[in-house]
């Protein structure tokens, strides 16, 4: 199931709902602002990213501007308290499937979030062999 980490006043968070919706894949949403984060979501989140906390936190964050706090200095679990209490320091949305994570919008990449039987679908529908096809005919019987 895919996960995506949203606020309202977000416009790439908007954009993102709106994709998975056009394509009718389904996704939870959870807003970060009404609901906090726990600690084993943060931890999940950091566990698929590259660069850790540093993919997920927006180094133009009021909250990150107008403060000395110093991110490298942090533990563990200190960073991971910070974050659930100050959830407006994270980029949005953040997108997360058991095999695949997106910080923020970017309509090329949140295409690994298309469902494989969707793809092949999708496929068999710019395929020029029609009916030829074995494998279109075993879609077209299976729905």
């Amino acid at each position: 199931m895919i996960q995506m980490y949203t606020t309202p006043s977000c416009g790439s968070c908007r954009k993102a709902k709106k994709w998975f919706n056009d394509r009718g894949i389904p996704f939870t949403e959870k807003n970060i602002f009404s609901v906090k984060m726990t600690q084993n979501e943060v931890m999940n989140i950091l566990r698929n990213t590259e660069n850790g906390v540093f993919d997920i936190i927006s180094s133009r964050s009021k909250l990150i501007v107008n403060s000395d706090i110093d991110l490298n200095s942090l533990s563990m679990n200190e960073l991971i308290n910070f974050i659930i209490d100050n959830p407006s320091v994270l980029r949005r949305p953040i997108i997360l499937s058991d095999t695949n994570i997106q910080i923020g919008y970017n309509e090329d990449d949140i295409r690994v979030f298309i469902p494989v039987e969707y793809r092949r679908k999708m496929m068999c529908l710019d395929c020029s062999n029609n009916d030829e096809c074995d494998y279109k005919a075993g879609l077209l019987k299976k729905g």
